[in-house]
């Protein structure tokens, strides 16, 4: 199948090769000219813009983009895809945004003619290069099925969570969660410690009894108790404190728009925030333990 793809970063670089891998045809293109060499150096087809990814005859469009604003740029602008592509082309768009503006979005798709599917992932660099990520796809029941052999050669899981936007719903939810857990993962684990409790040990009874959960399971973020995670190479790597900051903020606006209280969600964001703030933005966000009094040595 001959698939364009927009957004080579961290994550939609290593998603590109595993389509390439699959074998697929691949025309891309990326501001970064290094990111497009490399992809380019890969197997795929460079395009000078995103009007000519469009106009290459492509039969399914992934985009893999940083915000909102830019995914509505590549999607709804003057050379944006849609003043390009013709009917019937699929668009897949795997960046995390807000649920209103992924609608927004796919409703301009349809009424050009272009089915459209919001599928966020999780499972970070790692699961992109290794293509075990998990996809949580938003869109029509048939428009699922004809994408699922697809995203299948980039990830081990692939969900239909319902209609347009409910991808990034579960994303935003989710990773919520995921924020929240980590800060009560590291005040238990600063409390433990500071009563004089082995780090080890005290992580072994939590992954062991009812306070188990991912956080501390797989990226405790005390140093030296998980040997693979980022709290022991000095918190580089992972997912950073920045990243989990805007998917808070993806949180908290989604649940303004709705009127739905997100009290520890609100919380979470501000602590991430000030984190931030002291120049932290680039570590893994595990690192939130050294907000705590008594920080451990990474």
């Amino acid at each position: 199948m001959h698939i364009g793809f927009l957004g080579l970063g961290n994550m939609g670089g290593p998603m590109a090769r595993n389509l390439l891998k699959a074998g697929h045809q691949v025309t891309a293109f990326d501001l970064s000219k290094p990111a497009l060499a490399g992809l380019v150096e890969a197997g795929a087809r460079e395009a000078a813009s995103v009007g000519a990814v469009a106009g290459a005859g492509v039969d399914v469009v992934i985009t893999m983009l940083p915000a909102a604003a830019h995914v509505k740029a590549v999607y709804l602008g003057e050379d944006g895809l849609l003043a390009h592509l013709p009917a019937g082309v699929l668009l897949i768009d795997s960046s995390t945004i807000d649920p209103l503006s992924a609608r927004d979005v796919a409703k301009a798709a349809a009424a050009h003619g272009n089915p459209m599917l919001d599928a966020p992932v999780s499972g970070g660099t790692v699961g992109a290069a290794a293509g075990t990520l998990t996809f949580m796809i938003g869109g029509a029941a048939e428009d699922f099925q004809r994408a699922q052999p697809i995203l299948a050669a980039m990830g081990k899981n692939v969900v239909h969570c319902g209609a347009s936007g409910n991808g990034q719903v579960a994303k935003v939810a989710n990773n919520m969660l995921l924020g929240i857990s980590m800060i009560g993962v590291a005040e238990a684990m600063s409390l433990g410690v500071a009563l004089g409790m082995d780090a080890k040990v005290l992580a072994g009874i939590i992954n062991t009894s009812s306070g188990r959960c991912w956080a501390s399971e797989v990226n405790n973020p005390f140093p030296g108790v998980l040997e693979n995670a980022p709290a022991s190479r000095g918190y580089s790597g992972g997912f950073g404190t920045d990243l989990m900051l805007k998917d808070l903020g993806l949180a908290s606006e989604a649940a303004r728009q709705v009127r739905q209280p997100v009290i520890l969600g609100a919380l979470a964001q501000q602590l991430y925030q000030a984190f931030s703030l002291q120049g932290h933005g680039g570590l893994d966000f595990s690192s939130i333990i050294k907000l705590y009094a008594q920080e451990p040595e990474a």
